[in-house]
């Protein structure tokens, strides 16, 4: 079975005229975590939306797991193993750590035609939740109120409400946005445990996290890939330097 997991080329998108990311191309492997980095108004949030399905692409194709998936929607892409985050928290506040995740289990496999049988007595989605929790380290949460969570806890929810839909890639937007040292710290070491299972696609803005947990590295400027390669030649390339990092760095 290959590692890669998912595969763009050449994806472009357009807004009224406007090229928001031009002819971007990228793969995700299992057990590397790809960080995707750039300026504001660069592209990355909307690279993500794409290849989740939210967003069509202008040009370009897909694959997830050798399967071309360019033309199918975010539910189905989702079924069939990517999971994803969003920079905003997106939970429900006034249920449960597990409630959160058994409900992104049960979304994952509905079964419209069991009407005799409770949807919160689904063995699967109990046990998914369960697993999801574990992997995401909130054991000691399980029972707590999702809104009542510090921050850095409710972002560890939303992943492990897409763990809870066995996803074998995981795109993240921005997951350390607003987090502490001690948060960020307890985050990086999710990530780095996630990826050994999982390709993981990273947006983010923290840059000593991206070059303390990144595999590979990818800089956008404009919509379009200025650089790719590994965190070390990343850190010394000259145009990087210049258009994002500043020179110097």
């Amino acid at each position: 079975m290959s590692d890669i997991l998912l595969s763009a080329k050449n994806i472009t998108r357009r807004f009224m005229g406007l090229t928001a990311i031009d002819r971007v191309s990228l793969t995700l492997r299992r057990g590397a975590l790809h960080a995707v980095i750039g300026t504001n108004g660069a592209g990355k949030s909307t690279l993500v939306s794409v290849l989740a399905g939210e967003l069509a692409p202008d040009e370009g194709t897909i694959f997830l797991q050798q399967q071309e998936v360019t033309s199918w929607s975010q539910p189905r892409r989702a079924r069939a193993g990517m999971g994803r985050s969003y920079q905003r928290t997106t939970i429900f506040p006034s249920l449960s750590v597990h409630e959160n995740c058994r409900l992104a289990a049960q979304a994952n496999l509905q079964k419209f035609w069991n009407w005799t049988s409770p949807a919160k007595n689904c063995r699967y989605s109990i046990e998914a939740a369960d697993q999801a929790i574990s992997l995401a380290g909130l054991e000691a949460d399980v029972r707590q109120t999702a809104g009542l969570l510090s921050h850095g806890r409710k972002r560890q929810l939303e992943i492990a409400m897409s763990l809870a839909t066995q996803p074998s890639v995981l795109l993240l937007d921005e997951p350390l946005a607003g987090m502490g040292s001690e948060e960020t710290e307890r985050m990086l070491d999710l990530l780095a445990s996630l990826k050994t299972k999982h390709a993981i696609l990273l947006v983010e803005h923290d840059m000593d996290a991206v070059f303390k947990v990144a595999d590979e590295i990818t800089v956008m400027v404009n919509g379009q890939v200025i650089a790719h390669g590994e965190p070390q030649a990343i850190r010394s390339n000259i145009d990087v330097q210049t258009a994002y990092l500043g020179e110097g760095q």
